[in-house]
């Protein structure tokens, strides 16, 4: 067999792996609070992302990546060789994949970007020296460790301790819930509608400024409110009557709702973790090295096919973390958890400030339950998420360093 087909090969198979992988923790951890809270089943949960992720690969996800992502090593500096490359990127998936694997194997909830990242550093190093690595870059990741968590975990606390005293803690909370609703749901149409125009339809050519996407995202959320207004009354009104004070039984509707977003917006940025590099792989070998490559549509639906069964098959682990383990959720809770995280995501990217979506969700979980009290969170699992956090990166730059140096003797 000739090496370009053999690497071909491996690198398609290294691709499977990946997107089964980044379903059964990736997609796990942003449903895991829907599930964990009884909004969904797991059954309901893959179906959601099926039609969802499906959604934002097909509809939103970019066709074109950079081969090295998020600019981490320079193609200069590893040279123009295309099969050093094509060698290189075959070991990044394979090394990104198995640490993926061994974090769902533990329940740990863990960034494929950063996974990715990590392996390609690992790459670079291996095949260039430390000069190949952008440090700079390196060091927003790091700092990302820290903003994520901590953006996300202030915003679902304060919400969540708002919430509480607006409408679980009131004497009628069903009632004030008709009251706080709407506004509640302004706000969800507001964050939802600009994350949608300003941060990442570019393929539908709808990455709007910011003067122009404000006043149709704020348009969006004063229509929502005024629509659920009336709907809210009349849902709450018929659980008053059939005995029931429970407004977590809204708010199952509300988390679903977010649920949906979550995965949409996964599916347009993440898919491309486990496709990128594989099209990059195969832009090597037949066109030679470039800073991007184009990936074609099946590629993007295979990658979503493979993700779902991930989840279908292997994303109970980091579901019942992230929905029972880090602290007890409810759908109000989960509802805010992945308000927050989306909120943070939004307003974050904007900023410039680097964010990853699992920590930021991980973080808004541990919010949510600081609000109840520190007692309400189980701070060992805690404290073994946020190490899987740090080993990440070493863990596969090691790893693809090991796989490209083999791969290499092998040319």
């Amino acid at each position: 067999m000739e090496a370009t087909t053999l690497i071909l090969a491996l690198a398609t198979l290294a691709g499977l792996y990946m997107a089964w992988n980044i379903g059964a923790n990736d997609v796990a951890n942003a449903m895991g609070t829907s599930v964990g809270s009884g909004a969904l089943t797991l059954r309901g949960a893959i179906i959601v992302a099926a039609i969802f992720e499906f959604g934002g690969a097909m509809l939103v996800g970019g066709t074109v990546t950079d081969t090295v992502r998020k600019g981490i090593v320079s193609l200069d500096a590893i040279g123009g060789d295309p099969m050093v490359l094509a060698v290189g990127m075959t070991a990044c998936l394979l090394s990104a994949a198995i640490w993926l694997h061994v974090a769902t194997y533990f329940g740990w909830p863990v960034s494929t970007t950063h996974s990715i990242v990590g392996a390609v550093v690992g790459f670079g190093i291996t095949a260039s020296g430390l000069s190949a690595v952008n440090w700079g870059v390196m060091a927003s990741i790091v700092a990302s460790w820290v903003i994520s968590p901590l953006m996300g975990g202030v915003i679902a606390y304060l919400l969540f301790r708002l919430l509480r005293k607006r409408v679980l803690d009131d004497e009628e909370p069903i009632e004030a819930l008709a009251r706080f609703g709407p506004w509640l749901i302004f706000v969800l149409g507001f964050v939802l509608a600009l994350a949608l125009l300003w941060k990442g339809l570019k393929p539908l050519h709808l990455d709007l400024p910011i003067g122009s996407a404000l006043p149709i995202a704020l348009g969006a959320g004063v229509v929502a409110g005024l629509i659920s207004a009336p709907l809210l009354k009349r849902r709450t009104r018929a659980i008053e009557d059939g005995g029931s004070h429970d407004p977590e039984r809204v708010f199952l509707f509300l988390q679903i709702l977010t649920a949906c977003f979550v995965a949409f917006a996964h599916g347009s940025n993440d898919v491309a973790n486990a496709v990128g590099p594989l099209s990059a792989v195969y832009g090597a070998i037949e066109h030679g090295v470039s800073e991007q490559v184009t990936v074609p549509m099946g590629m993007l639906l295979v990658g979503a096919v493979g993700i779902v069964i991930g989840l279908a098959t292997y994303g109970y682990k980091v579901m019942a973390t992230i929905g029972r383990e880090i602290t007890e959720l409810t759908p109000s809770r989960g509802f805010v958890a992945e308000f927050a995280a989306a909120t943070t995501i939004v307003a974050a990217s904007k900023l410039g400030l680097p964010v990853s979506t699992t920590h930021t969700l991980v973080g808004a979980v541990v919010g949510v339950g600081f609000a109840r009290s520190l007692g309400a969170l189980d701070l060992g699992v805690v404290r073994g998420i946020m190490l899987s956090w740090f080993i990440t990166v070493p863990f596969a730059a090691l790893l693809a360093a090991g796989l490209f140096s083999l791969g290499r003797l092998a040319l």
